[in-house]
């Protein structure tokens, strides 16, 4: 399993200090927020997206993909009634896509929350056709360039569109296509009635990635989940994708944050391994 961590934990440092700290630690991988580089992705230049990559493998390092993909934009909206809106959002996930390839990286964690809500006026089921309509350019952008979209299914407490892995699952496979799969979040996970390790296996193979946190919305082992029964069931499932970390309370520190979750996943993924093999 290769161990990965969100990087907007860190706060006011460098990308290469980011790097070269979680490198040191043990971390396998990095995974970028865009919004921690620049406004827009249009601003990432090509020299800062080359710099990245060349810190990255200087570091030993690899950049596993981008999440947020959305967050802190503007007139983007995934499911949105206008079409000029939900073109200007193809076009710039088209261009994240290209970003990520640019990075390194092949996976595209597609969250977004407060982008995807089912606006006033919409059936669930409309919201879900636009949602398809907006996608299915991204999706055929992500085959060309080698990418993975990963659609993330969050709780009802932060958007009211695609709230189960089972939904995900169903929206995804409309698809047809490699390049577009789910992802499992515990912290979501824990909203749903199924005991995690069950949905884990009822998920797969349709995730291609995995972030680990708690319910408290801090980084794994730093609250009541017992990871011991997620990773017995991932290594069970087959899974060889990333294990990331990302969390939303960063108030021990990036760098308590990033070494305590590291050491705790090293240790539960250990077990499991030696209780696969009794």
């Amino acid at each position: 399993m290769r161990l990965a961590i969100c990087n907007e934990i860190f706060q006011g440092w460098t990308p290469e200090a980011v790097m070269d700290y979680c490198a040191k630690l043990g971390y396998d991988g990095l995974e970028i927020a865009p919004f921690t580089l620049a406004k827009t992705v249009g601003e990432i230049s090509p020299q800062q997206r080359r710099q990245i990559r060349e810190a990255a493998a200087r570091a030993g390092l690899d950049i596993c993909g981008l999440h947020w993909l959305l967050a802190r934009t503007e007139g983007l909206y995934l499911n949105h009634p206008e079409a000029a809106v939900r073109e200007r959002t193809a076009r710039y996930l088209c261009d994240l896509v290209d970003c990520c390839a640019d990075l390194g990286g092949n996976i595209l964690v597609l969250g977004s929350p407060q982008q995807r809500n089912i606006l006033p006026g919409l059936t669930a089921a409309q919201a879900w056709d636009l949602a398809a309509q907006t996608l299915a350019g991204v999706v055929s952008r992500a085959e060309t360039q080698g990418m993975v979209i990963c659609l993330e299914p969050l709780s009802p407490a932060e958007t009211n569109f695609i709230n189960t892995a089972a939904e995900a699952i169903r929206f995804a496979r409309q698809f047809h296509s490699a390049a577009m799969k789910i992802i499992l979040d515990v912290k979501a996970m824990c909203s749903e009635p199924e005991p995690i390790p069950r949905l884990i296996s009822q998920s797969w193979p349709h995730f291609a990635h995995f972030h680990a946190n708690d319910k408290n919305l801090k980084g794994p082992g730093f609250g009541e989940v017992d990871f011991g029964p997620i990773a017995q069931a991932l290594v069970q499932a087959g899974y060889e994708g990333w294990v990331s970390v990302e969390v939303f309370k960063f108030e021990e520190g990036p760098e308590a944050i990033a070494a305590g979750s590291l050491e705790y996943l090293r240790g539960v993924f250990a077990g499991s391994k030696s209780n696969s093999l009794t």
